[in-house]
């Protein structure tokens, strides 16, 4: 690496020295909003921003075709970095289906708050504040919101697309939870059951911004149901009537031909020019230890640039383990 390349590699140097530096651009696949191309924004309007190139082979396409035909959930399925979270954006953005809509699951997830939450004290202190000024009670419809998972069963002439990530990071008995919803594409909201016959018709707030739905008696259902793919990390198994429900695509690890497209698809054919060495080590460091796809991806864009990935601690950063202790 030259002292100009040296230079533009070094934006901190860790002198304690304040200095004004001009970043450089950042990889494809981590540009939001303004910083995309021309090309990506163009593709985002209208709609959503076009996602990172996916690579799928014809017999794993045709399971996600079945999922599609029989509108069933889609389990997914296959060690980090296979591309089980982009699948959902990549079925979305050829389908014409809009803004993926995503539920993170964690230890805490429940269906209900998927579904919806209602701000029961938020309602009181705003109720009290406008009777004081001897204004209209507000509607109860704006301070319910309806989660990503009662926003994709909001009626519409087409499906939305789900993403239910890393259900195994939920409760045991999440997935047994879900099977209601799932096999009958409605749910009821009780506050909204509860009103009186003239108040039967409500707008409540969805996951997306300045978007509202309609509620009838309390009942939200589905006339399409949502395209929903559900992401594991096969921490642990699933219930039998859970698992006979979805139809199940597990993603395997990629390799070397198909690394060496992904790196094309994602930096350009130029970028292979540096992958030999990089790919000869991540391919030795993933036998022996858990490694993802992206991590390649950061190398190989690194290397791209000039930076001499290879130095001490760098590679080891960049290619690090992804389980046991940090």
């Amino acid at each position: 690496m030259n002292a100009r390349e040296q230079q533009g590699w070094r934006l901190f140097r860790g002198d304690g020295v304040p200095r004004r530096v001009e970043m450089p651009p950042a990889p494809p696949w981590r540009r939001f909003g303004s910083a995309a191309t021309g090309e990506e924004r163009e593709s985002a309007a209208p709609g959503p921003a076009r996602p990172s190139p996916y690579l799928i082979s014809p017999e794993h396409a045709d399971v996600v075709n079945a999922a599609l035909h029989l509108r069933r959930p889609l389990l997914v399925t296959g060690s980090p970095g296979t591309g089980k979270s982009s699948l959902a954006r990549a079925v979305a953005h050829e389908l014409g289906l809009g803004e993926v809509l995503r539920w993170p699951v964690n230890s805490r997830s429940t269906v209900q708050d998927a579904l919806y939450r209602y701000d029961a004290i938020g309602r009181l202190r705003e109720t009290t504040l406008m009777r004081d000024r001897g204004e209209a009670e507000p509607d109860i419809g704006s301070f319910v919101r309806l989660g990503p998972l009662g926003t994709a069963l909001v009626p519409g002439e087409r499906p939305r697309v789900l993403l239910v990530d890393e259900l195994d990071k939920g409760d045991v008995d999440l997935p047994n939870d879900l099977l209601t919803v799932f096999e009958e594409g409605e749910f009821e909201i009780p506050e909204l059951a509860r009103l009186p016959e003239d108040q039967s018709v409500v707008e409540v707030l969805t996951e997306r911004p300045g978007e509202r739905a309609t509620v009838r008696r309390g009942r939200l259902a589905c006339e399409e149901f949502p395209v929903v793919v559900i992401t594991s990390n096969g921490e642990r198994d699933f219930p039998p009537a859970f698992l006979r429900r979805c139809v199940r695509l597990e993603l395997p690890t990629p390799d070397e031909e198909r690394l060496r497209a992904i790196v094309t698809a994602h930096l350009g054919e130029e970028a292979l020019e540096e992958v030999d060495q990089l790919l000869e080590v991540f391919l030795r460091r993933r036998a022996a230890r858990e490694l993802a796809t992206d991590q390649l991806l950061n190398a190989v864009f690194l290397r791209s640039g000039g930076v001499d990935v290879t130095g001490e601690g760098l590679l080891e950063a960049v290619l690090h383990r992804l389980g046991g202790a940090v």
